[in-house]
């Protein structure tokens, strides 16, 4: 494959671009991360150095309009980056001014990031007044195998001069939380209680603690350098420098014409939250003492990049497999096996920006079925944060007057609700309350990736300890949560808000929420008829502790049942509404609203702005109905359609579809995602012009400045699933892979590494009119594969081609 497929490159130093580079060019290792900055520079205007420790949360109280408001947020940790450097020709009155990209003497400039060996790399020219040039190459990386180190490996090169080159590395503690520009106002200083301190072998470490959660952090540095004339490494030792808040190593390096010299930064990284250590600080100094080289370091890094890739293998030809793989890059950097050993969700925004506080939304749904298939562990883990919130689920439901679980909108240390109860507009600069909290459906979105995980692995285990406990006491939820209405002679789940978020009332109520959100009410009816399916299964042993445990009575299990069958699906013009009163809603004049303003993806901003309200009319942020699509096969979908007493034909999903891909903004990245899915079988022209959206939205920024913030892991994942699943058909369930494909023109030919209950490295390969099923020699029987209908079993130790019905 051509070097190219596995680069991604900038030529030139724009500076306005420099934020969003950062966020595409962030390297990390699913325990810590840090944006791809300049070291040379610091936060400001143009650049914003920022590392982050997954599940390193910190809350702060602010004041907003009169009122105090707790925010928690994934913190900023001390940068290790900084590694800046001046001239010191020979004959000259003093040193030159220190360099960096934002300097007037730089002359060349390009950054590369490699994929496949996981690093970053810079090379800088800069050219004074007298003609002296300095060429600046250096490579850097976050350790994929052991996940508490980094690196910095730089190479000077004088052309034209000889003298010394003065390099100061360091740790900066004084760092704040000012990533995204409507927070700024809020209190951002996150650490406190720093020390500084220095060790031989040219060791300086730095160590702090949040100001609330107490977490201390700690991190070690050694500065050497690598290539200086035998005998004189004394001579060009770091010489160290401590500050409040600061801990820095100076070095002057003899340079000669045509000459490089190299200077190695090594970084370790700890918190109190890590297992198996004493202390963060003396495991920092340890770690960073006892790491090898860097050509040893980047030697190991590389090797186990090298495993990852083979275990998440995607084929795609051309720019769409580019593209593809940079997705898939970023979404092993912020969930990597390291991830699994960790007590940490899926932030939405990844581990690249402070944007959504470093928050955990529903983006599991569109993350783990593409982990499923390629690093279960992974996803277990990822499930085992939710069930450790569990218990916090169960409090918020009885404090809000309801039984089961109620997990929040928006997760991050404790589980508890984290949702924000003002929002800044910065269009209209007023700040709003802030309704999001009523998307109850994020526990739908929990119970289905507890059922997607066991499907795909097999893990009965699972599914009959944690993944039962969590899916009954979301069902429980759900049913204490539906109402009878004697006139509809139908249960109806009231004042919520749907995936949409556009909508969180009726026109001129001050009643939050809306009625029968048919999202909310289809995905509960799922979740109440998989629990009573898991009850059935459960060894009878097990299934009278789990009941007796939870309380459970046989008329509770009926209950569900009944509800589970009699949910409100509301109707208008012969399509299926979005909640109750969708219909009466006015219309939006889009195409005047697009020639007064262009983008109009955030057409909450706008409306509010010109002292409207987005709920007054039929338009959507997002897809909200149709997310039934993605979740759901059409069989699946309409034998839940039939539970509830609904008929659900081609004729009315498509017309359904059509009226909402009119009225929808496209206000989120994950809506284009969607719609692609939804459209790949009826649409294909127009399901590819949204998958091209979707693959394009954050390399292209598409949002207007949010990619800077972080990247958007929720739709980096699913367009990965979006090959893997939804151009294959590919369902997991009944112990069988099953496969309907109904690939576009664009993405007619690619292949894929699965594992599938135990079978391990299954390859798919998929052609315009076959498929190719091969199963590695384990021991185990044959792989059952369902095509269109058809059952096969293709024998381990074998390959087979499949032909693809007509």
């Amino acid at each position: 494959m051509a070097a190219r497929a596995w680069t991604w490159s900038y030529e030139g130093y724009e500076p306005r671009k420099e934020r969003l580079r950062e966020a595409l060019c962030t390297l990390g290792n699913g325990y810590f991360a840090t944006r791809g900055a300049a070291p040379e520079t610091s936060a400001g205007e143009f650049h914003y150095p920022g590392t982050y420790a997954a599940g390193c949360y910190n809350r702060l109280t602010s004041t907003v309009q009169g009122r105090q408001v707790e925010n928690e947020d994934m913190v900023n940790l001390p940068d290790w980056l900084p590694l800046r450097y001046r001239l010191h020709p020979a004959g000259a009155a003093g040193p030159g001014p220190w360099l960096s990209p934002d300097d007037p003497s730089l002359v060349g400039h390009r950054q590369s990031l490699d994929l496949r060996g996981g690093t970053l790399t810079r090379r800088s020219v800069y050219e004074d007044g007298e003609g002296r040039r300095l060429t600046v190459e250096q490579e850097r990386l976050v350790h994929m195998e052991d996940p508490h180190l980094a690196a910095l490996h730089t190479t000077f090169t004088a052309d034209g001069w000889e003298g010394e080159l003065e390099v100061e590395s360091g740790i900066d503690g004084d760092v704040r939380n000012s990533g995204v520009a409507r927070y700024r106002d809020l209190a951002n200083r996150h650490l406190t209680g720093w020390e500084t301190g220095v060790e031989p072998g040219s060791v300086v470490w730095l160590r702090c603690r949040t100001v609330e959660s107490d977490i201390g952090v700690a991190l070690a540095a050694r500065t050497v350098a690598a290539a200086v004339p035998q005998g004189d490494a004394g001579r060009y030792r770091a010489e160290p420098r401590r500050l409040p808040r600061v801990v820095q190593q100076a070095l002057r390096l003899p340079m000669a014409p045509d000459a490089a010299v190299a200077v190695d930064k090594t970084v370790a990284l700890y918190t109190s939250r890590d297992a198996a250590i004493g202390s963060p600080l003396r495991a920092a100094v340890s770690a960073v003492r006892r790491a090898p080289a860097y050509s040893r370091l980047l030697a190991s890094h590389r090797r186990a990049w090298a495993n990852l890739w083979q275990q998440v293998k995607l084929e795609v030809p051309g720019e769409p497999g580019r593209i593809l793989r940079l997705h898939l890059f970023h979404v092993l950097q912020t969930l990597s096996p390291h991830t699994a050993e960790l007590d940490v969700g899926v932030p939405a925004r990844g581990l690249h920006g402070e944007a959504y506080r470093g928050h955990v939304f529903w983006d599991e749904l569109f993350v783990l079925p593409f982990l499923n298939l390629h690093l279960p562990e992974v996803s277990r883990g990822l499930l085992d944060y939710r069930y450790r919130r569990l218990p916090a689920a169960c409090r918020a439901a009885r404090e809000a007057g309801r039984a089961g679980a109620m997990y929040p909108w928006q997760s991050a240390a404790e589980g508890r609700e984290e949702t924000q109860e003002v929002h800044l507009n910065p269009r209209s600069g007023r700040w709003l309350t802030d309704r999001s909290r009523l998307q109850h459906h994020v526990g739908s979105a929990v119970a289905y990736n507890v059922w997607q995980y066991c499907q795909a692995t097999g893990d009965t285990e699972y599914l009959y300890s944690k993944g039962a406990e969590m899916l009954l006491q979301i069902a429980r939820f759900w049913a204490d949560s539906a109402t009878w209405d004697p006139a509809l002679g139908r249960y109806r789940i009231r004042h919520v808000m749907g995936p949409d978020e556009y909508h969180d009332g009726y026109p001129d109520s001050d009643v939050a929420g809306l009625d029968d959100n048919t999202y909310t009410n289809v995905t509960a009816a799922w979740v109440l008829a998989r629990a009573g399916e898991i009850v059935l299964a459960l060894p009878g042993s097990r299934r009278r502790k789990l009941l007796e445990e939870m309380r459970i009575e046989p008329a509770e299990l009926s209950r569900w049942e009944d509800v589970s069958h009699r949910l409100h699906v509301p109707y208008h013009r012969d399509v299926i509404s979005q909640f109750a009163g969708y219909g009466d809603l006015a219309e939006l004049d889009w195409d005047g609203l697009r020639a007064r303003y262009g983008d109009i993806r955030r057409l909450d901003r706008i409306l509010e702005a010109e002292g409207d309200t987005v709920n007054r009319y039929q338009a959507s942020k997002q897809a909200d109905v149709l997310m039934l699509g993605y979740l759901f096969s059409p069989r699946e979908l309409s034998g839940l359609f039939r539970r509830l007493g609904h008929e659900l034909d081609d004729e009315t999903w498509r017309a359904t579809t059509d009226y909402y891909l009119a009225r929808t903004s496209h206000g989120s990245t994950l809506s284009s995602l969607v719609h692609a899915w939804v459209l790949a079988r009826t649409r294909r022209a127009d399901a590819w012009a949204y998958c091209e959206e979707a693959l394009i939205g954050d390399i292209a920024d598409i949002q207007g400045g949010t990619t800077e913030e972080g990247i958007h892991l929720g739709a980096m994942a699913g367009t990965l699933d979006f090959v893997q699943r939804g151009m294959t058909g590919l369902e997991t369930r009944d112990d069988a892979l099953r496969l309907s494909p109904a690939t576009l023109p664009q993405l007619s030919k690619f292949g894929m590494r699965l594992r599938f209950r135990g079978h391990w490295d299954v390859d798919l390969r998929l052609r315009a009119e076959r498929v190719r099923v091969a199963v590695p020699d384990n021991g185990k029987p044959g792989l059952k594969v369902v095509l269109d209908g058809r059952t096969y079993v293709v024998p381990t130790a074998t390959a087979q081609w499949l032909d693809l019905p007509s």
